[in-house]
């Protein structure tokens, strides 16, 4: 019997993920902008109508929408989706356009824009790292330690004691490194560099696939060897080489990511595996009735991803405003204002395309579409 973590946890849940994270990557642009002496002349916190707001001594409004589930922030000068400059722009007296974000240098507007994206990739970072001081890190050699009978290991003749030195050419160090690059690739053939009584063997090997269902009754399709660690190993991990651990860890998240999204484009992982909103509330939900490490590690893992999209050089997103920036760097002048507006509309019609999509596979994975179809027949 699957367990239902219900509709108010699951609402709450994504507000208490949402809201914060979002609120942390435009806290980032406003602190970098505050540092080049850019003004900011609104911070919302959530959206819709202000319930409640206040305006500070350098006359940043900071208001409070009725719906917590994120905000942003608008600095003197930015008047359209583009950052061009405009004859509203241009009429401002001198001393206030000096303090407007098209005012500064290059570099600057660079940095203010990057450093969203950054603060969600430095929360994640701090989080892992935390973990990794809280519970050691996995240290466990890429050595087998038994077969499972009928397995993709046992297929390829790998023995017990087999260490597994590379898997389709990449390196491995730890047994996790082999559940890893497993994990993501169910059905492929792929080498594999082990070492068996000293002496190098390379050998073809095609991963199994391994169904799997947790206690939601969210159901998985994973990649097996059909093998099992020598020995659990961990090591403590202290307080300065946290930072180090925590960099890493994004760092592999961030490749799987990558992996996940080239095999999705390239027709080898089905596009129903991809998710917006409503299933990030499920998850949400799922992980905050499990407990708190699960519903923190989650929240690292969206904040990745925070990071990570934020950076693709999409118009209307912050990677969008660095790949205009790195043409303007090169060619020595702005990027033609039309070619700007065409791009950034287009880039809007793909990212609304996009979560129209994601939201049909959600309703999708809820079962919306079955349960229609059912009623019509």
């Amino acid at each position: 019997m699957t367990e239902n973590p219900g509709l108010l946890l699951s609402v709450l849940a994504f507000a208490l993920l949402i809201g914060p994270l979002v609120f942390v990557h435009e806290m980032g642009h406003y602190l970098a902008g505050r540092w080049f002496g850019v003004k900011a002349e609104e911070f919302a916190v959530g959206f819709g109508r202000e319930i409640a707001g206040f305006t500070d001594r350098r006359g940043t409004r900071w208001k409070f929408g009725w719906l917590p589930m994120g905000g942003y922030v608008r600095f003197a000068g930015d008047m359209n989706p583009a950052s061009q400059p405009d004859p509203e722009w241009l009429a401002l007296p001198a001393d206030q356009r000096a303090r407007t974000f098209q005012a500064k240098p290059l570099w600057q507007r660079a940095i203010i824009v990057a450093a969203g994206p950054f603060v969600n990739l430095a929360l994640a970072v701090l989080i892992l790292g935390g973990f990794a001081v809280a519970y050691g890190a996995s240290s466990t050699p890429p050595v087998v330690g038994g077969i499972a009978e009928g397995g993709a290991a046992a297929s390829a003749s790998l023995a017990e004691g087999d260490r597994i030195a590379a898997l389709g050419g990449r390196t491995v160090e730890t047994f996790d490194d082999i559940v890893n690059y497993v994990q993501l690739r169910p059905d492929e053939t792929v080498r594999v560099d082990i070492v068996r009584d000293g002496v190098p063997r390379a050998l073809d090997l095609t991963i199994g696939v391994e169904r799997q269902a947790d206690r939601f009754g969210n159901e998985y399709r994973i990649g097996r060897l059909g093998i099992t660690r020598a020995a659990a190993e961990r090591r403590p991990v202290g307080l300065l080489e946290a930072p180090l651990v925590g960099i890493q860890r994004t760092g592999d998240i961030i490749t799987m990511m990558v992996e996940t999204l080239t095999q999705i484009v390239t027709g080898r992982r089905s596009l129903d595996e991809l998710g917006g909103p409503l299933r990030i509330a499920e998850a949400s939900g799922q992980a905050l009735s499990l407990g708190w490490p699960e519903f923190v590690t989650l929240i690292a893992l969206i904040s990745i991803n925070l990071g990570f999209i934020n950076l693709l050089p999409v118009p209307m997103l912050d990677g969008g405003h660095l790949l205009f920036y790195a043409v303007e760097a090169i060619q020595r002048k702005p990027v033609d204002p039309r070619v700007m507006d065409w791009a950034f509309r287009g880039g809007l019609a793909a990212l609304l395309a996009l979560m129209f999509f994601v939201t049909i596979n959600d309703l999708g994975a809820f079962g919306v579409w079955r349960g229609l179809a059912g009623l019509i027949g």
